[in-house]
């Protein structure tokens, strides 16, 4: 029987300044794992509570009911065969008094051991109790394995200054972490559980806010006071998720302070960081001149953003505004100093914005088209220049097979295919020259966006500018598609080309590894084919994206096949279509991408309907049979070498059925297309039940077996639905 004691557990540990993106991940992985290891000990309860905190000088964990001690654990131990450690006289070998001596055990109880049989002779086992961790014990490796798994982004190498044991040596002795640590906190309790790690003994000791702090140190009464000390003595919010909704309520009211219906930008990476970067956050309001706003606001924002971590302000349109807010660490009676401060820093960078802006404008896009020519792309593609040349070929190969597919414009709009080819070309040549910009150069995130201003700002024709904007979308999952034909030529042959080029000399992504985004590009291809319903097939695209490359790659069309169907299936199961349902669709290969949505929803109102198992098992079995055949079948029918009822029975419903089948394929009509097959349940399951396949007779056999090809083509048009079968 267990006489432990349990008591609620707080562990921190005090460091210098993390690092501020990485700190989330830092306090959970810190918490998680100290607190599995305590219940892997059986020293805390698998449904214990863990409360994880961190904040940027600080993690820490809150275990409820550990107990002092774990109860002890019976344990058997296998010790050897019978047969050695036994002698003829059932006495104890040395062999065997030796093994149980390893275990502290002696000669006395030999008389205890148990013969249980093993494999194919009996061994030797012994049943004793395993003490269970004690709190110190066990908390001291809690703590070590957690900051051994901790995802440090960067260690870094420290001397310590204070510590004791052999061979420490003051400002010699140094550790490895994250950051240097200044002080441990462990208690059960009231009581400080003696652990120690980084050269740091454990205490009830820490410390507050680096300016606001009421009292130092912040001295804990126990587990339980931690956040609520923290917070009144030592101005500190310790949770993250406390301290991030903290932040989330000041910037809303501090935006209604700042006007009506503003708000500010919504940025969760930016808000994890900033976060991270505050241990009581006081969110302020800032401004800017407005003259500034001449400059594009996505130029602004970044750099707000990613230079200052400030939050701009939006108005209801989504359009920039002259003022941000500043989540500020400290909260003084007069915070005029911190606010001017603020508005003085950001001034220079969004100045340097407007110089970047001005600058690139005094240049044409197409005055640095020959510059693309000195930029490498990658060094067995050659630079950027070439790229664009290709990228423009395989937009104007996408256009003509649009115009020979006439339905992305009728007939009679012929002409506007000359339109879009010239549009896209134009495009696609200068869709990468904003990467010779100052402002791209500086702010790599806007490539795309900058050129399609300074498009705009040349006059260029309607839509060119639009296009050299969205050819990069989609950029992540759930970004818009490119809005108009012409920008949707050019992303489809940028990624293409991409794709196509890199699967071509091998540059393949491999488990979590994709340097190239090649599984992003892929699912935007798949998007806009898809989304836009677009008549293009996959394998002729790639065809036309291989072209321009000639002899410089190896065509790639069967790997990216296999990899556009992983991504495809991937893709459709996450919007929530089952397994069988993409599995019959995808095993045809469709070759048009945008018949998918239509063709799945042919398939679950299918399968909705009571024939549906009945005809997907018996389309199973004819794959099956036709599998099996010693030679390819033709679905042939002979009716005059019929000798059973039920196969002219199933012929009679097959050319009454099919025609309405294959009327409605053509059409698009997929779900009628599916339907039409249901009065072929009974005629299918007679023939069965009736009808031997494999005769004697080798006409007969061969005339059924292209009437089992002919139900089989006409069951498998629009998807697989023997992939349906339970």
């Amino acid at each position: 029987m267990s006489t432990s004691c349990t008591a609620n557990l707080l562990v921190e540990l005090f460091v210098e300044e993390l690092p501020p993106k990485a700190l989330k991940k830092l306090g959970e992985s810190f918490a998680t794992v100290l607190a599995d290891s305590l219940k892997a000990q059986g020293l805390a309860a698998a449904d214990a509570a863990v409360t994880p905190y961190a904040s940027p000088r600080r993690l820490a964990v809150h275990v409820s009911a550990v107990a002092d001690k774990a109860a002890d654990q019976p344990v058997q131990h296998k010790l050897m065969p019978v047969s050695v450690g036994l002698n003829a006289e059932g006495q104890a070998t040395p062999a065997l008094l030796k093994k149980l001596g390893s275990l502290g055990l002696g000669a006395e109880v030999v008389a205890s051991l148990k013969k249980q049989p093993d494999g194919k002779a009996e061994a030797l086992f012994i049943d004793t109790v395993k003490p269970g961790a004690t709190l110190a014990d066990g908390l001291q490796k809690a703590l070590e394995e957690s900051l051994a798994k901790l995802p440090i982004p960067k260690v870094m190498a420290y001397q310590l200054q204070e510590g004791e044991g052999e061979g420490f040596q003051p400002g010699w002795t140094s550790v490895n972490f994250v950051r240097p640590a200044h002080g441990l906190v462990a208690l059960h309790g009231e009581q400080v559980v003696p652990v120690a790690t980084l050269g740091l003994k454990a205490g009830r000791s820490t410390q507050g806010h680096r300016f606001e702090a009421k009292v130092s140190p912040v001295v804990l009464r126990d587990a339980d006071s931690y956040a609520a000390q923290l917070r009144e003595e030592g101005a500190v919010i310790a949770s993250f998720a406390e301290r991030r909704a903290e932040i989330v309520s000041q910037l809303a009211a501090a935006a209604g302070r700042a006007g009506q219906h503003l708000k500010p930008i919504e940025d969760e990476a930016l808000l994890d960081e900033v976060c991270a970067l505050v241990e009581r956050p006081n969110v302020l309001i800032g401004r800017f001149e407005e003259a500034f706003l001449a400059v594009p606001q996505e130029c602004l924002i970044l750099t707000m953003k990613a230079n200052q971590k400030y939050f701009p302000l939006l108005d209801t349109e989504g359009k920039l505004t002259h003022q941000f807010l500043v989540v500020s660490n400290i909260s003084p009676s007069d915070a005029s100093a911190i606010i001017g401060g603020n508005e003085r820093v950001v001034r220079p960078r969004l100045a340097d914005a407007k110089f970047f802006f001005d600058q690139d404008r005094k240049k044409t896009l197409a005055s640095r088209v020959p510059g693309l020519a000195k930029v490498v792309y990658h060094n067995k593609l050659g630079t950027q220049g070439e790229r664009s040349e290709r990228v423009r070929a395989i937009a104007h190969a996408i256009v003509n097979q649009l115009r020979l597919a006439t339905l992305l414009f009728t007939v009679d709009d012929k002409d506007h295919f000359d339109v879009l080819d010239s549009k896209a070309q134009q495009a696609a040549l200068l869709a990468k020259t904003d990467l010779l910009t100052d402002m791209v150069g500086e702010f790599p995130e806007l490539q795309g966006i900058m050129g399609g201003y300074y498009a705009r700002h040349e006059g260029l024709r309607d839509g060119v500018a639009i296009a050299i904007e969205d050819h990069y979308k989609p950029r992540f999952a759930g970004d818009a598609l490119p809005r108009n034909h012409t920008g949707t030529v050019v992303a489809l042959a940028d990624k293409l080309e991409t794709l196509v080029g890199l699967f071509g000399i091998g540059q393949l992504p491999t488990g979590d590894r994709d340097p190239f985004a090649l599984r992003r590009h892929a699912l935007g291809v798949i998007r806009i084919l898809i989304e836009k319903n677009l008549p293009l097939a996959l394998p002729e695209l790639f065809d036309a994206a291989a072209a321009p490359f000639g002899e410089l790659i190896e065509r790639p069309t069967e790997a990216l096949l296999g990899f556009f169907g992983d991504r495809l299936a991937v893709s459709l199961r996450e919007q929530g279509y089952s397994a069988q349902e993409v599995d019959a669709v995808l095993a045809l290969q469709p070759p048009r991408l945008g018949d998918i949505p239509r063709r799945l929803a042919a398939v679950r109102a299918f399968a909705a309907l009571p024939e549906a198992e009945s005809l997907a098992a018996a389309n199973k079995r004819v794959s099956n049979i036709l599998k099996k055949a010693e030679a390819a079948v033709e679905a042939q029918v002979d009716a005059a070498l019929f000798k059973e009822p039920a196969e002219g029975a199933l012929y009679e419903a097959l050319q009454a059925v099919v025609p309405k089948a294959q009327a409605a394929f053509e059409q698009g009509d997929y779900t009628a297309s599916l339907q039409a097959l249901a009065v072929l349940r009974a005629p299918v399951d007679a023939f069965f039940d009736g009808v031997m396949v494999n005769a004697d007779d080798a006409a007969l056999k061969a005339n059924r077996l292209g009437l089992l090809a002919t139900l089989h083509a006409a069951m498998n048009r629009v998807a697989d639905i023997s992939r349906l079968a339970a």
